[in-house]
């Protein structure tokens, strides 16, 4: 065997951890997959006299995050402490014109920095890997970058957030409200302290927003994902889509539309004949439709200590064979910005509620709305009048732009009637 690969491990905690235990443990296996061994040389963390569970002693230890850029006896550097920009982009940076290829879990950052990043990391010949960025210890961006790069990628979308499918899970198997779940959910650790980021649908943003990348050679733009989360969604939304037939999943939605790019994290009601409808708990699931190979879906463990360890040492694993590569599926240098598709032309079926007030002619206002929008309805549904005296109506439409159902609702904005904004989720179908 050759000279082991060196790594400088920057962030200590679950998923940086996870990454010494792992090496420890199948550091022999790993050695022979990869021809020589992988090996930590350097750490760095906040808080260097915490208890972690595991022998730092053998490692050098630096105060400064940024000094693992120049640290001689490094040849790679895992970055695992997050952030878009601070600290871990300015390690990113150093890293790559130090001459040391560069391993992170940081959607935020790749979403943001990606092609900046990629093209120093093509330029200087180094590797620039983000396997755990996306879905845990899900192989997606390898099986796209790699196993699916003979296919043009008609569409890429799925299940992106463990949290917000933990959520929509357990709301439909108990009928619990939202924030009942939510609370839960940090309770037992699916959900941050703040969750904003994962139910405001941003987590799942940045991870499209590489994987539309990856899929379609494009140029990154995180900034043209159109966002929305699933605060909004109540029990009873989860019950009118089970009558319907449907599944509430948040997704996160990528396609080249007419030489444009659509990039959208939505819910939306998913059929029960479709693999993402059963997609449940903190599971993550991925799906790729390629012109020749068909539909292709990654699907398991999004989160957590093993599966983001695992991805991340698979990437090491890749490095120390020397696979460079690129770091998307074509040469960053190549990929151009794609104009943005206006979600307003796209045509499909909507499922709109809303919650109004128990008096007459409420419905008839807005059907006319829906009329004079030039948007029919396919079905209708009313629940009995709530404690507090309102209505919930649910109407799925039949297929009509997305620009006409706003433009009802927008007429709607002003009616006294409603006692909350609508809420609007699209249907997934073989067009989205």
């Amino acid at each position: 065997m050759t000279a082991p690969l060196r790594i400088a491990l920057a962030g200590l905690g679950t998923v940086g951890t996870g990454v010494i235990r792992l090496i420890e443990e199948n550091g022999a296996m790993i050695a022979q997959r990869a021809g020589r061994p992988i090996v930590v040389t350097a750490v760095s963390a906040r808080d260097r006299n915490r208890d972690r569970g595991i022998d730092l002693g053998s490692y050098s230890w630096c105060d400064k995050t940024e000094d693992l850029a120049a640290h001689n006896d490094v040849d790679c550097v895992v970055e695992l402490i997050g952030g878009s920009d601070g600290t871990a982009l300015e390690l990113a940076r150093k890293s790559l014109a130090s001459g040391k290829s560069f391993v992170t879990a940081n959607k935020a950052m790749i979403a943001h920095h990606g092609m900046e990043l990629a093209k120093a990391a093509e330029t200087a010949n180094l590797s620039l890997r983000y396997e755990a960025a996306v879905a845990g210890g899900i192989p997606v961006i390898k099986g796209l970058r790699d196993g699916a790069s003979a296919n043009r990628i008609e569409r890429v979308y799925g299940i992106l957030n463990g949290t917000c499918n933990y959520i929509l899970t357990a709301m439909e198997k108990h009928g619990h409200a939202f924030d009942d779940v939510l609370k839960e959910a940090q309770e037992i650790g699916y959900a941050e302290a703040d969750p904003s980021f994962d139910i405001d649908g941003v987590d799942a943003a940045h991870k499209l927003a590489i994987l539309a990348a990856l899929s379609f050679g494009k140029a990154l733009d995180f900034d043209g994902v159109e966002i929305d989360g699933i605060r909004h969604i109540m029990a009873a939304d989860i019950g009118q889509a089970k009558a319907l037939g449907y599944r509430i999943r948040l997704l996160g939605m990528a396609r080249i539309d007419d030489g444009k790019l659509f990039q959208r994290v939505n819910p939306y009601l998913v059929p029960e004949s479709h693999p993402l409808a059963h997609i449940e708990g903190s599971t993550n699931a991925v799906v790729a439709e390629g012109n020749f190979s068909g539909r292709l879906m990654f699907q398991g463990a999004g989160a957590g200590e093993g599966p983001t360890a695992s991805a991340v040492v698979a990437d090491l694993i890749d490095i120390a064979r020397g696979d460079a590569g690129t770091v998307f599926a074509a040469p960053a240098s190549k990929m151009e910005p794609c104009e943005r598709a206006e979600s307003g032309n796209r045509i499909g079926k909507s499922y709109v509620r809303f919650i109004v007030a128990d008096k007459p002619g409420v419905l008839a206002e807005i059907t006319a709305a829906m009329r004079d929008a030039n948007v029919s309805i396919e079905s209708l549904i009313q629940t009995a009048k709530t404690d507090e005296g309102s209505v919930l109506i649910s109407m799925v439409t039949h297929d009509s732009r997305e620009r006409n159902v706003s433009e009802s609702l927008a007429a709607l904005s002003s009616s006294t009637s409603l006692q909350a904004a609508p809420v609007v989720m699209h249907l997934l179908s073989d067009q989205d």
